[in-house]
């Protein structure tokens, strides 16, 4: 509703075919070669904060969005129980973590996933998006081996250059973040939402202190990388326009078929002044990301 007048003049490729193009990858990934599998989304429930998401992207697709009480394992074979009697799911697009996942594999007081689906999944007797295991990719230490994991399993060289990272793990890494504290940005590997990091060029040094203590007593929780120049935009504060740092979250779907690049993204803000932090959780906004057509 902001700037009609960019978005009429201006060919903007749309977005709102990422749902149905969702749809095609998951139908592509089922474990059982049929024309058309079953597919449902698996929600924590109405309590969840992603909840309207879940439910927006079920409609959406046309599929059932259930609960984990609404799934039972029979036979081996994932069933949906409905008021007009079971049918077999053939593809589940979870939004539950894996640790609630299935009570008898992972945590025994899960009531939000469904016994007994983590063997039905080892089997093949149905697939999970994204697979238990996933969330590896969001340890910020194997960042740091992508370069060779590319060439391991691809045979190619990245097209695209990793950021410098130091694994503090590594006793020459964590003297060269030692000594170089108040110009690196210093991450824990399973962090998330900007907390437990630091910015050196912008903490005090009673912050970097207190983090080099941290740091000593425990290196193998942490990496550090160069602090980046990131990309700004104008943003209009009470004192008028101002820029402002941000970062860009593509939407990728894969799929055995291939890979899905949605014609925009998340463009993510850091909303106070000089901030480089641009998580929603830390005061971050977010700003619309348009792609224009060839």
């Amino acid at each position: 509703q902001m700037f009609p007048e960019l978005f009429a003049s201006h060919r903007i490729q749309g977005v709102g075919d990422y749902p149905k193009q969702l749809f095609k990858s998951l139908a592509e990934s089922a474990h059982t070669f049929i024309d058309n599998p079953n597919i449902a989304v698996l929600t924590p429930g109405i309590f969840n904060s992603a909840y309207y998401e879940h439910s927006f992207l079920a409609d959406e697709m046309g599929v059932d969005l259930l609960q984990g009480s609404d799934l039972e394992v029979r036979d081996g074979r994932v069933i949906i129980r409905t008021t007009a009697g079971t049918a077999p799911v053939d593809v589940i697009y979870r939004r539950v973590d894996d640790e609630f996942l299935d009570p008898l594999s992972f945590n025994p007081d899960s009531v939000l996933g469904t016994p007994g689906l983590f063997d039905a999944y080892r089997s093949g007797a149905v697939m999970l998006a994204n697979a238990p295991g996933a969330g590896i990719a969001d340890d910020k230490a194997i960042y740091a081996y992508m370069p060779e994991i590319i060439e391991f399993y691809m045979g190619e060289k990245p097209l695209l250059e990793n950021i410098p990272t130091w694994r503090c793990s590594e006793p020459d890494n964590l003297a060269y973040v030692l000594e170089h504290l108040a110009d690196l940005v210093v991450k824990e590997v399973h962090g998330s939402g900007g907390y437990g990091m630091l910015v050196g060029p912008a903490a005090s040094k009673r912050e970097l202190a207190a983090f080099s203590r941290k740091l000593q007593a425990n290196p193998s929780n942490y990496v550090a990388q160069p602090t980046l120049a990131l990309s700004t935009v104008p943003v209009l504060t009470k004192a008028g326009l101002a820029s402002r740092h941000v970062d860009l979250r593509p939407f990728v779907l894969v799929s055995p078929n291939g890979i899905r690049v949605t014609p925009g993204g998340l463009t993510r803000v850091a909303l106070k002044k000089g901030s480089l932090v641009v998580n929603s959780s830390q005061g971050g906004g977010t700003k619309d990301t348009w792609v224009l057509e060839a």
